[in-house]
């Protein structure tokens, strides 16, 4: 018998690569249109959402309860005057905005809208419920959504200003850092699954989601696919509050609106990418599936993948509205620090339990190595600890001293500047409480002033 790794690697794509040239030249305007189409309502989702959480009334002028609001947003893009700055480098910054919206819509190529056999049929023809399938399906993913990351590079460094440059390097650093987490969390799923495919992922979850499974994993996805979409609190490349308006600043009109689409469609495809993954993709949850047997046959795949992109659309929306936007350093700290160890361990778990449940050994014996070996590394992190010396026991060449931090003039090159480790600000003073039988003044008294 072979082992049973080998077998869930053999994925069925005979399926695949059938269709008349004008049913796959049908399911990619299907593509495009459903894309499109969830943008508008995100957008007008989004602001509804964050104005009820902010007891605002949000849009409400446009249309039937102010549902025509993307596309007035549209209109008013297409309206604008569309500028490029002289000292912009004009090929680049044109064609920056395309090379970040296109990838955007390549990646939705491979994701399974229903089960990979000739279930449905369009006028006539018997088809799959998906454009097509490749054995490395997710890498294809990966590598269409690192391109669009090189628009964003492109467009603040071609539009000739700092701020866009800025925006541009955090942006680059920021694919880098969260790309390495989303592929760790993948790579768990690879091994339980035993395939690359998006529709072998999903045939795999037809017992227990990858979630439930595979816990950790679905948690730093979560987390990698907000940093990726450049979304609050992670929207550091467009931070407004420190570099005006980030890779975008020097853009206007159409070109605005395609990196403003760009943004939508990423945040639609990671949501389908999750529910691929990790949450049985086109599977109806287990309460539907327990009492209709027809769930996840004929059209109704298409419906329950639908409700999970949207039920994470709206994680992404409550995330803007309830967390603020993160320092830089906190940012790249939780990138390189947390998710990435946490992600090699679990990894390593991962992997150590799948090999052994390959040579059969019982569930017991599987939870007695795996967790004394987690056991034994949270002993030895501990004593690690408590040997490692104190910071108050450090010399006082390391800008520390008996006294305490030394005292630091943020002012003294005539600039506010942060101060370094092991310096420290000096205290803001205060003034006095106003609960005192006389209140302070909070003007001095004018030269002749007698107070009357």
């Amino acid at each position: 018998m072979m082992p049973h790794s080998v077998q869930l690697a053999a994925e069925d794509l005979s399926f695949f690569g059938l269709d008349p040239w004008w049913l796959v030249l049908l399911k990619a305007v299907f593509c495009f249109a459903f894309l499109v189409l969830t943008v508008l309502i995100a957008i007008v989702w989004e602001r509804k959402v964050v104005a009820w959480m902010q007891l605002r009334i949000g849009p409400n002028r446009h249309g039937p309860w102010g549902m025509l609001q993307s596309l007035a947003d549209g209109v008013k893009l297409a309206l604008k005057e569309d500028l490029v700055v002289s000292a912009a480098d004009k090929a680049v910054f044109i064609l920056a905005p395309v090379l970040s919206a296109m990838p955007a819509f390549m990646a939705f190529a491979v994701i399974p809208f229903g089960p990979a056999d000739h279930e449905i049929s369009i006028f006539g023809t018997r088809t799959t419920m998906q454009l097509t399938d490749l054995p490395v399906g997710i890498l294809f993913i990966l590598a269409t959504a690192s391109i669009g990351i090189y628009g964003i590079v492109l467009a603040g460094w071609a539009s000739g200003s700092t701020y866009p440059l800025l925006g541009g390097l955090r942006s680059a650093a920021q694919m880098v850092s969260y790309e390495i987490a989303m592929g760790l969390s993948f790579a768990a799923v690879f091994l339980y699954s035993g395939s690359m495919s998006t529709s072998a992922i999903v045939d795999a979850q037809s017992k227990t989601w990858f979630a439930c499974l595979l816990p950790v994993s679905f948690l730093v996805y979560l987390v990698s696919m907000v940093g990726e979409t450049n979304r609050a609190p992670f929207d550091l490349p467009e931070a407004e509050g420190e570099l005006v308006g980030g890779f975008n600043t020097e853009y206007s009109s159409l070109k605005f609106a395609m990196f403003m689409l760009a943004e939508y469609i990423n945040m639609v495809t990671v949501s389908a990418v999750a529910s691929v993954m990790f949450l049985g993709g086109w599977r109806a949850p287990w309460p539907i599936t327990a009492f209709w047997a027809g769930a996840n046959h004929g059209w109704w795949p298409m419906l329950w993948l639908i409700v999970k992109i949207q039920l994470l659309l709206f994680v992404f929306i409550w995330l803007r509205g309830t967390l603020p936007r993160l320092r830089y350093d906190q940012f790249m700290k939780l990138g390189w620090k947390v998710l990435i160890p946490v992600s090699l361990v679990w990894l390593v778990m991962v992997a150590t339990v799948r090999a052994l449940r390959d040579q059969g050994y019982n569930f017991s014996h599987i939870v007695l190595y795996v967790g004394g070996g987690v056991i034994a590394l949270l002993l030895l992190s501990l004593l690690v600890d408590m040997l490692r010396p104190k910071k108050g026991a450090e010399p006082a060449a390391s800008g520390v001293g008996v006294g305490g931090p030394e005292a630091f003039d943020p002012m003294a090159g005539g600039f506010p500047v942060p101060p370094m480790p092991g310096q420290q600000l000096p205290a803001v003073p205060r003034r006095p409480s106003r609960s005192g039988e006389q209140a302070v003044p909070t003007v001095p008294a004018l030269k002749g002033d007698d107070g009357a």
